[in-house]
């Protein structure tokens, strides 16, 4: 199976928001997703959108997406590419598809110039480490991430 990675445009939307909540659904977190088709195409392709995504197709089927944003490392004084999600549908997974997007990734950070490569991942998904170990990836064990967000997010920011 060959396949093929190109820009998102905002006839994808629909699609994008589609491997969103499988992707949910995978990590048992359906309930979270509020992205709607306009808010996702507002993010995506807004005039103050920060993000990008791209679209792996086989013979012209969407068969995953990759959607990311930039960082910044202040002890290397450079931009980094932060991967938000990748995701390949089901019936395309195990043919390469979840390495070459992480490949066109890898090579997007190198010609801007970035400084880093960097994604989350769910502890218990085995498959996704075991890709990522495989192209060299290494966890960040020494760092925890937090997060603040709905009524803590709102309590905290609310506070005299």
């Amino acid at each position: 199976m060959s396949f093929i990675i190109r820009d998102a445009e905002v006839g994808d939307v629909p699609v994008i928001l589609r491997f969103i909540t499988d992707l949910a659904i995978y990590e048992k977190a359906e309930h979270e997703v509020k992205a709607t088709p306009e808010s996702l195409a507002e993010s995506l392709f807004g005039e103050a959108s920060v993000t990008r995504a791209v679209i792996l197709e086989s013979e012209g089927k969407p068969a995953g997406f990759a959607l990311w944003f930039y960082s910044f490392s202040t002890w290397l004084a450079r931009k980094g590419l932060y991967l938000e999600d990748l995701y390949v549908d089901p019936a395309f997974r195990g043919q390469g598809g979840g390495r070459l997007l992480l490949r066109h990734l890898a090579r997007r950070a190198v010609e801007e110039g970035c400084g880093r490569f960097e994604w989350s991942v769910l502890d218990w998904n085995t498959p996704a480490i075991r890709v990522y170990e495989s192209i060299g990836g290494e966890p960040q064990s020494e760092w925890i991430r937090y997060r603040l967000s709905g009524d803590a997010l709102k309590a905290f920011a609310d506070e005299a």
